[in-house]
């Protein structure tokens, strides 16, 4: 069915619900290379009109990815708690816009309603939304995870601890480990992209870390961000796997060029399990995602990148995991072109994936051909920040020297913590007490010489 608007003397015509989506999606490379998006600024205003107006029924209505073709689409529509939805089923896209800023969207609300938002939903208010209504929304929207520590409490963000190396030596991934630790990151996870897909080799960075979190009893996780093949074999063969990780997209073809099906990622869900590693939980999934995977892999069915990115949280959505992020500017420019662009994309992400109930950490990241430099990071970092993210990367000087990108330090979440006041998961923030590497408010204390985490490492 076409959707009409009507700006001044010109009539703007979309032929259907995925085009009337794409062309309402703020300009970004991906969808411009794609040849989907808005061919002006008008043109992308009046689509915005039309989806205001569009019942949030009729979303569901209209799969964008054939129902038929795709195990994704099943996953959302077979999946959908047609009571959560049941609060705002009577809304149009503009008005659930409105509600979501007014005061009765309570974080206890939210949360009742997450269970009945399809990503579909969730891209499309996002798409009505400035940067600040993004913000507002998804810091009243409340994910708590468990392992071995408690994530995603209001007051808190975590960080993912990334000591990556680039040919996976042990000494040196260590020693990011101990001063990555020393900064106060490490609560989210101690997570290492592998150079190797060699599975002794894998094995051995998964006996490292668990080596140093037994020695040193730190109330978190770790993980190696291997194929989920790969930690389902490793675990066979006894290795000390706490979290199983995959990058995920939105699509069945997509996750098919990543060598993923739903069934794999419930074997690895199971295995993980099995293992029964947790204290607190039994959150073991990490996924990542990032606006642009679909459509790099020819498999986007002519979707705009950023609703792709909402159903591709809605996959992770399914195996309850401890984290999900976007690697927000990873890609490249080809799919985000500049500052600008990543700015807005990974607010999008943080907000779609909060009302979804999706553990939404975020990558902030850029690369070197990217137009963006740290600047526009911190912009980024703080602007999450203010929205309540559950967790960001700890990169040593910021700068990955295996993946070769750009991200945030150990210093960015220091200054995240300062302006905002914000508290690490609190297991872990007990433990930093207990060393005396923080004090009560949470404040790095200087570190003495021969502290017991240098030495013993």
């Amino acid at each position: 069915m076409p959707f009409r608007a009507t700006i001044g003397g010109s009539t703007h015509v979309f032929a259907d619900l995925r085009d009337l989506m794409a062309k309402a999606t703020p300009i970004r490379s991906g969808d411009q290379l794609a040849g989907i998006a808005a061919a002006t600024q008008e043109e992308c205003v009046a689509a915005k009109l039309a989806l205001a107006d569009l019942p949030l029924k009729a979303i569901l209505a209209e799969p964008l990815v054939p129902y038929d073709d795709d195990e994704v689409t099943r996953l959302i529509l077979d999946g959908h708690d047609d009571r959560a939805f049941a609060a705002v089923a009577s809304l149009t896209v503009g008005a659930f816009r409105d509600w979501l800023l007014s005061a009765e969207a309570t974080p206890a609300v939210l949360a009742a309603l997450a269970p009945g938002i399809t990503p579909e939903v969730a891209a499309a208010v996002s798409k009505l939304m400035r940067n600040q209504d993004l913000i507002l929304a998804a810091r009243k929207c409340q994910v708590v995870t468990r392992f071995r520590n408690t994530i995603g409490l209001a007051g808190t963000m975590a960080v993912r601890l990334q000591p990556n190396h680039p040919s996976d030596d042990p000494g040196g991934i260590a020693a990011s480990i101990v001063d990555g630790l020393m900064y106060g990151a490490g609560d989210a996870t101690i997570g290492i992209n592998p150079a190797s897909d060699s599975l002794p080799v894998l094995g051995d960075l998964l006996k490292l870390i668990d080596e140093i979190i037994q020695r040193h009893a730190i109330p978190t996780q770790g993980c190696v961000l291997t194929h989920v093949t790969s930690s389902i074999e490793l675990i066979n063969r006894g290795a000390p796997v706490d979290l199983v990780f995959q990058s995920v997209a939105g699509t069945e073809r997509a996750n098919a060029s990543f060598g993923v099906t739903l069934s794999v990622l419930t074997e690895g869900l199971d295995a993980a399990r099995s293992l029964k590693r947790g204290t607190l939980g039994d959150n073991v999934m990490y996924f990542e995602t990032g606006q642009g995977t679909a459509l790099s892999a020819a498999a986007h069915h002519g979707v705009d990148q950023q609703t792709l990115e909402a159903r591709a949280q809605a996959v992770a959505r399914a195996f309850q995991p401890l984290l999900v992020n976007t690697v927000v500017g990873f890609i490249g420019p080809e799919y985000l072109y500049d500052g600008k662009q990543i700015l807005r994309a990974g607010l999008e992400d943080h907000f779609c994936g909060k009302l979804m109930g999706v553990p939404l950490g975020c990558d902030v990241c850029y690369t070197n051909h990217a137009e963006a430099d740290q600047d526009d990071m911190d912009t980024l970092l703080t602007c999450l920040a203010a929205a309540g993210v559950s967790y960001i990367m700890g990169v040593p000087g910021a700068d990955d020297v295996m993946l070769n990108y750009q991200s945030t330090s150990f210093h960015d979440a220091l200054y995240v913590r300062e302006v905002f006041g914000l508290k690490r998961a609190p297991e872990f923030e007990a433990w930093l007490q207990s060393l005396a590497l923080t004090d009560a408010a949470g404040r790095l204390l200087p570190a003495r010489p021969g502290h017991r985490l240098i030495a013993a490492e």
